[in-house]
C-alpha cells in the first residue's frame, strides 16, 4: 500500500473527533465503535499519495496542506433560498448550510404520506435504529480515508426512507458552503432508503462560495422492485474543494438511474460504487464535467455485477477548457457467478483547449463466461470540417464552437433526471457557451 500523506489536517481532525466523541457519549454502543474504528483506520490511511493507484491523478496535496477547521456551528444564518433559486422542482426540500440542517434552507412542506426526509442529526437522537442497518454498511471506510473520516465525524445530513405508499415530487437535498473566515471543512451524511416497490426522485445539489471542502458520503439502498432516480449537481466555487463517496445497493429487480454532473471546484472528485445483491437489476449511471481555468474534475465508478441476469449502462461526457483536467476512471466487476450479464461503458471527452488534459481509464474485469459487455473511450477536439462548414454557413466562430460543443453534450444531457436536473444542465452550460476562439 502507498505511503500515508499526513499534514496538519490529521492532527486538526484527531482535536475535532476527540470533540465530538465528548458531545455524542451517549451515542448508541454500534455508532461509537462504528466512528472509533473508521477514525483509526483514516489515520492509519492519511491522504492518498501519488503511489496510490486510485489517486495517481489527482493529487490531495492541496487539500492537505490547508489546516480546515470545522464549519461554526450556525446553520440558520444562510439567506434563505427559494425552491426556484435553489434548483428543485416543486416537492420537498432540506437545505444544509456547511453539512447542518438549516430552518432558512428548508421550506416547510405538507407531509407525505409513506414518506421520512430527516435531518440526520434528528434520526441519530431519536431513532438511532433506522440506521443502524445502513450507515456505514454500504460505502466502503476501509479503504477510502475521505470516507473514513466522514464516518467517524458526520453529524447531520439527510435520512430519507421511502414506502411503497408514498407518492411526492423529486426529493431536493440542498447542501450550501460558505466560507467565512478560515477555510471550513463539513462532513455532510445522506442515508437513501427506498422500501420494496417504493419510487422516488432524489437530486443533491452542491453550491457555495468561499474556500470550503466537502467530505460528503451518500449510502443508497434499493429494496425488491424499487426505483430511485438519483442525481447530483455540484457547482461549488473556483476556491472550493469537493469529495463525495456515494455507493448504491441494488436488491432482486431494483432500477437505479443515476445522473451525475460537475461544474464547479478546484479539485472536485466523486466516486460512485453500484453493487447488485440481486438477480434482475438494472442500472444507469450518466454524467457530464465540464471544467474551466485550472480546475480538476474525477469520477470513478465501480459496477459491481455481483448476481446473474443484471443490466448496466454508463455514457460519461468530459468537456475541458483553459488549463483544466479531467479523470475518468470506470470499472465493471462481473463475478463468477454473474452469468447473463449486459454492461456498457462509455467515455468520451471534447478539449476545448490546448493546454488542457483528460485521463480515461475504462477497465472490464470479467470472471464469468456467459456474459456480454463492451467498453470504450474516446478524446478528441472539435471537428474541424464541421467548425469549418458552419463558418462558411456565416457563423462567427464563438457561436460555431458554442454551437458543436452543445452538441457533443446534448446527447447524455437529454439523459439526466429528474427533469430539473436536465435543466440546471443546460442553464450551466449556457453561462459557458459561446466560449473564445482557441
Amino acid at each position: 500500500m502507498a505511503a500515508p500523506v499526513l499534514s496538519a489536517e490529521t492532527d486538526l481532525a484527531a482535536a475535532a473527533f476527540a470533540d465530538l466523541r465528548r458531545r455524542t457519549a451517549g451515542e448508541p454502543a454500534w455508532l461509537s465503535g462504528l466512528r472509533d474504528r473508521a477514525f483509526a483506520r483514516f489515520q492509519e490511511l492519511g491522504f492518498p499519495g501519488a503511489a496510490d493507484e486510485h489517486w495517481k491523478h489527482t493529487s490531495v496535496a492541496p487539500i492537505a496542506r490547508i489546516a480546515w477547521e470545522p464549519a461554526p456551528p450556525d446553520p440558520d444564518a444562510a439567506r434563505p433560498l427559494p425552491v426556484s433559486e435553489s434548483g428543485a422542482a416543486p416537492g420537498v426540500q432540506l437545505g444544509f448550510l456547511n453539512g447542518r440542517w438549516s430552518r432558512a434552507l428548508s421550506p416547510v412542506a405538507s407531509p407525505v404520506p409513506g414518506l421520512d426526509a430527516l435531518p440526520l442529526a434528528d434520526v441519530l437522537r431519536d431513532h438511532p435504529d433506522w440506521l443502524q442497518p445502513h450507515f456505514g454498511r454500504h460505502a466502503g471506510w476501509e479503504k477510502n480515508p475521505f470516507t473514513a473520516w466522514n464516518t467517524a465525524l458526520a453529524e447531520d445530513g439527510a435520512f430519507v426512507r421511502v414506502s411503497r405508499a408514498a407518492a411526492a415530487g423529486p426529493i431536493h437535498l440542498l447542501f450550501l458552503s460558505e466560507g467565512t473566515g478560515g477555510p471550513t471543512v463539513a462532513h455532510p451524511r445522506t442515508v437513501i432508503v427506498l422500501e420494496n416497490g417504493a419510487q422516488a426522485a432524489v437530486v443533491e445539489t452542491y453550491v457555495g462560495e468561499g474556500r470550503t471542502l466537502t467530505n460528503s458520503v451518500t449510502e443508497i439502498v434499493l429494496g425488491d422492485g424499487a426505483s430511485l432516480d438519483h442525481a447530483k449537481v455540484q457547482r461549488e466555487s473556483p476556491d472550493a474543494f469537493h469529495v463525495h463517496s456515494i455507493a448504491a445497493t441494488l436488491r432482486r429487480s431494483s432500477q437505479f438511474t443515476s445522473s451525475n454532473v460537475a461544474f464547479g471546484g478546484a479539485i472536485a472528485r466523486t466516486d460512485l460504487g453500484v453493487h447488485f445483491t440481486g438477480e434482475g437489476g438494472d442500472c444507469t449511471l450518466n454524467g457530464l464535467f465540464v471544467g474551466d481555468g485550472t480546475a480538476l474534475l474525477d469520477t470513478h465508478t465501480t459496477v459491481d455485477h455481483a448476481t446473474p441476469h443484471c443490466t448496466s449502462r454508463q455514457l460519461y461526457k468530459g468537456i475541458l477548457d483553459g488549463h483544466s483536467r479531467g479523470v475518468f476512471h470506470g470499472t465493471v466487476l462481473v463475478r463468477k457467478d454473474a452469468q447473463k450479464t449486459d454492461a456498457l461503458q462509455s467515455n468520451k471527452n471534447l478539449l476545448l483547449s490546448r493546454n488542457a488534459l483528460v485521463h480515461s481509464t475504462p477497465a472490464l474485469e470479467i470472471f464469468a463466461d456467459d456474459v456480454k459487455c463492451k467498453h470504450g473511450s474516446t478524446i478528441g477536439q472539435l471537428d474541424a470540417a464541421a467548425l469549418f462548414y458552419l463558418r462558411s454557413r456565416g457563423i462567427g466562430e464563438p457561436e460555431a464552437r458554442a454551437l458543436l460543443t452543445w452538441a457533443f453534450a446534448s446527447d447524455v444531457v437529454s439523459k439526466f433526471k429528474p427533469q430539473v436536473v436536465r435543466e440546471e444542465a443546460e442553464r450551466a452550460l449556457a453561462t459557458r457557451l459561446p466560449g473564445p476562439p482557441r
